[in-house]
């Protein structure tokens, strides 16, 4: 099974895309965690990205579609979670090609439906118990912060939602419940 997890800053993806592993043994393709392992993989692709990143530019969709394309090739039948990728309507058509070409589908794209308010006082009330706790907060973990991804988000990837729900694929679960709550629901979704 392949899914997508679909939400803003914050909804609670990585939270959901763990215990999906742990629970389904599924992969996580976090594009954040791949590109950071390609950049130390040493491995040609890996210089690429290093290169890039380290010039301060954005690695090419094509660079992730290819680091994306060597984790499906690696066989894992239990399936992958995107998580942060597809971002835009060119990725997620990409994506459906990559999948297209390895013999493999979309099953299933999640959308973790948030109130943005609610979202922020959530996001901001972590990184204060954190701080709280004697650790560290996020460096993007502030209001401000928050409302720039939550407007790049809206405007990027928002519209993925529409066109997953045109395409079938679409499941929509409160991402404001409990995160045992969001994670039943997202089983119920995958039934």
């Amino acid at each position: 099974m392949n899914i997508i997890l679909l939400g803003p800053p914050g909804a609670g993806k990585g939270t959901q895309a763990q215990r999906l592993v742990e629970e389904r043994g599924m992969v996580q393709l976090s594009t954040g965690d791949m590109l950071r392992e390609a950049r130390t993989s040493g491995t040609e692709m890996g210089n690429k990205v290093a290169a890039i990143m380290d010039a301060g530019e954005l690695v090419t969709d094509e660079i992730v579609i290819g680091l994306i394309d060597e984790k499906i090739r690696s066989g894992n039948t239990a399936g992958f979670i995107f998580d942060g990728f597809p971002r835009t309507l060119a990725q997620a058509d990409a994506l459906n090609e990559l999948l297209s070409r390895n013999g493999a589908q979309l099953d299933a794209v999640i959308q973790l439906d948030v109130d943005d308010a609610a979202l922020v006082d959530r996001i901001v009330g972590r990184a204060k118990e954190a701080v709280a706790a004697g650790g560290e907060a996020r460096k993007d973990d502030n209001e401000e912060s928050l409302k720039v991804r939550l407007m790049e988000y809206y405007k990027k990837t928002a519209p993925l939602i529409g066109y997953y729900y045109a395409r079938g694929d679409l499941k929509v679960v409160d991402g404001m419940a409990a995160p045992d709550e969001v994670a039943q629901g997202i089983s119920a979704a995958l039934a």
